[in-house]
């Protein structure tokens, strides 16, 4: 298990690992999608994912219905043709959004495994680097996808939960002041389980989602049985009626119809956790039928008792199956706000990889996957605003008002990623493209006009949840790029200044100086410092360069490339160093065990002394970033994990050196 894991280009010009080329060659058991790489093979990924990735959309079944027949004060009736109506949109919005669009369709486009936003705006960003705009644009678009997914992940916990403990209200009226507080306490043991890993929790979670599908399609037969001429509302057909009929109520409706579909992006941005294939197995055989039926067998009560609309799921229940059902409700929205938590702690990792974070301390909680991670600082900062939003709403019909708007935005984020995507790496042809980004883009375009009205009524807090995270993002990734280009004028060519050291004759002293140092392209500041201020160079010069495999182990024998740098005899050489997800990047030890594999390693590495390249950031007066974002960029800087102790190097031999930067 790691401690931390810095970003490709570190933190203030430290030392950090990078990520090796798209090109380079991965082995296979870092692949979520081949079996054999799972302890549990196809069946235990299916059961786990069920855990996972699909207690958002599962648990929508708690609120959708509901909301739809309460927003605008009840302007949708329950009458045959709006009930109708609805049960159709609801059906055809998870059949096209869900179903093909991500499962069938987004799905594919991983990156090395990984799923969720900022993932394919990477991808897209390597298949259009020839293109520098499009590329930057690909970027941006994540960017803003990410930051709307973070206002996701904070409302989705509040939300679900809220919705199924408030079943005590209809099991038992007198309860209704304890609904905040339960559900406060039952949020607060699932953020403090997060650190056990996503594959523990996944495989307590996920008989008790077996078991929530399975209830959720036997409440809903009954009573398709007793009127089954609701069926007939998965025809399209109803869905013309009720636009015609109503044009502005169904307008309305589909900012409530959305929360349907919530959980398709979560489900992408857990792809690394599982793989698509259980994934999709998951979602075709158990997911997608017991969400139609349940819907349908809403649909049919509220045609049978119209009063029903008041809380249509719980109402599905007889009178004594309703405290069990509150229960199982309340273990299904728990599993839910672990997917959006899940996907988070992705995301965030991604965003570091790009750039656009500072380097955060990420746990590997999987012997197997590179994707089950843990992000502490991610999960401690959901949780508290997950608390703030339940103390400031307090009940899950004034969260819906704010729920949707992150929701269709990143949807639609993820459908212009997905085209350029296709167009550039599949080379679809243009009706293809066109055909896609109609279907998808326009219903997904329909349903954010319609969530825009929420704006005044709570709809601004994901709005500026995303303002905020971009804000942090940007911030971090353009002061990342002025300090980098600083670092690397300073730093100046390697291979220049190895040619200086010989040309100068500098004084060479007894003893191993190892420089951590992200790259071989350029000399190591504390290099630098150490021959321009104390005019000596030790006999041996190791400059290490560390690379992050999305592998579990690298094996020894591979784990090493050494460089001489053009001169065998200088005794200065550039080490790249490969490692696992769950190896320990620790130089100290590596260089013990690879003593034999090179001669220019052959020394006691318990000698060897330390030197690790700082740069201190001060406000100046240059004028690339304004006042108030270079603090933001200081402060994120000061905060950042640090190489050390991730190198796991002896403090009693290390010595940091570096140099000054103003921005």
């Amino acid at each position: 298990m790691t401690d931390a894991e810095p970003s490709a280009v570190a933190e203030a010009g430290a030392p950090g690992p990078v990520e090796p080329p798209p090109s380079a060659p991965r082995p296979a058991v870092g692949n979520p999608d081949h079996p054999a790489a799972h302890g549990g093979g196809l069946a235990g990924l299916a059961l786990g994912a069920l855990g996972i990735v699909f207690g958002d959309i599962g648990t929508s079944p708690l609120y959708a219905m509901q909301t739809v027949f309460s927003i605008d004060d009840g302007a949708v009736k329950p009458t045959p043709s709006d009930v109708y109506g609805i049960v159709s949109l609801i059906f055809w919005s998870v059949t096209i959004v869900v179903t093909i669009k991500y499962v069938s369709f987004i799905l594919r486009a991983d990156n090395d495994g990984e799923g969720g936003i900022m993932a394919l705006a990477a991808l897209v960003r390597e298949v259009t680097k020839a293109n520098p705009r499009r590329a930057a644009l690909a970027l941006l678009l994540g960017v803003l996808g990410a930051s709307l997914f973070y206002g996701d992940s904070l409302i989705t916990p509040a939300i679900s939960v809220l919705s199924a403990v408030e079943g005590l209200e209809v099991a038992e009226p007198g309860l209704a002041d304890l609904v905040l507080p339960i559900g406060i306490g039952i949020l607060a043991l699932l953020f403090l389980a997060q650190r056990f890993g996503t594959h523990r929790v996944g495989r307590l979670f996920g008989p008790v989602m077996v078991l929530w599908f399975v209830t959720l399609a036997v409440l809903g037969v009954p009573h398709i049985i007793t009127h089954p001429a609701v069926l007939a509302g998965l025809s399209p057909t109803y869905i013309v009626s009720f636009v015609v009929d109503h044009p502005f109520t169904a307008f309305i409706a589909m900012g409530a119809v959305v929360l349907s579909i919530t959980g398709a992006e979560a489900l992408y941005a857990d792809m690394g956790h599982f793989g698509k294939r259980p994934i999709r197995v998951s979602w075709f055989a158990v997911v997608w039928p017991a969400l139609i039926l349940n819907y349908l067998g809403q649909a049919a009560l509220i045609l049978d008792d119209p009063k029903a609309v008041d809380n249509p799921f719980y109402l599905l229940a007889p009178d004594w199956a309703r405290w069990p059902l509150v229960v199982l409700a309340t273990f299904a929205t728990v599993i839910a706000s672990q997917a959006v938590i899940s996907g988070a702690f992705s995301v965030s990792r991604q965003a570091v990889r790009l750039g656009y974070l500072p380097t955060l301390t990420v746990k590997h909680t999987s012997t197997q996957e590179s994707g089950q991670i843990y992000v502490p600082a991610v999960n401690w900062l959901l949780f508290a605003g997950v608390l703030v939003l339940m103390v400031t709403f307090e009940s899950s019909d004034r969260l819906a008002t704010a729920y949707g708007l992150a929701v269709t935005g990143t949807l639609m984020l993820t459908t212009t990623l997905f085209l350029m995507y296709a167009a550039t790496r599949w080379h679809w042809p243009m009706w293809q493209l066109v055909l896609t980004g109609v279907v998808f883009g326009g219903l997904e375009l329909l349903y954010f006009a319609a969530n825009v009205t929420k704006i005044p009524h709570g709809g601004w807090l994901p709005l500026l949840i995303a303002a905020v995270v971009v804000t942090v993002m940007t911030t971090w990734q353009r002061g990342r790029q002025i300090v980098t280009g600083r670092r690397i004028e300073l730093e100046g060519p390697l291979p220049d200044f190895v040619q200086e050291l010989h040309d100068s004759g500098v004084a060479r002293v007894p003893g191993i100086a190892v420089f951590p140092h992200p790259t071989n392209q350029t000399a190591p500041l504390a290099l630098r410092a150490n021959v321009e201020f104390n005019r000596v160079l030790h006999e041996r010069v190791v400059i290490v360069s560390v690379q992050s495999l999305n592998v579990p182990y690298v094996p020894l024998a591979d784990r090493l490339t050494v460089d001489d740098l053009g001169d065998t005899g200088d005794g200065i050489v550039h080490v790249t160093a490969r490692f696992g997800f769950q190896d320990a990047p620790d130089i100290p030890q590596l260089l013990r065990d690879c003593r034999s594999l090179a001669a220019e390693l052959d020394f006691d590495s318990d000698t060897a002394s330390y030197f690790l390249s700082r740069l201190t950031i001060e406000r100046g007066g240059s004028g690339e970033m304004a006042s108030w974002r270079t603090r933001l960029f200081i402060g994120l800087s000061h905060n950042a994990a640090t190489p050390a102790a991730f190198f796991r190097l002896p403090l009693e031999r290390t010595v940091v050196m570096g140099s000054r930067i103003e921005i």
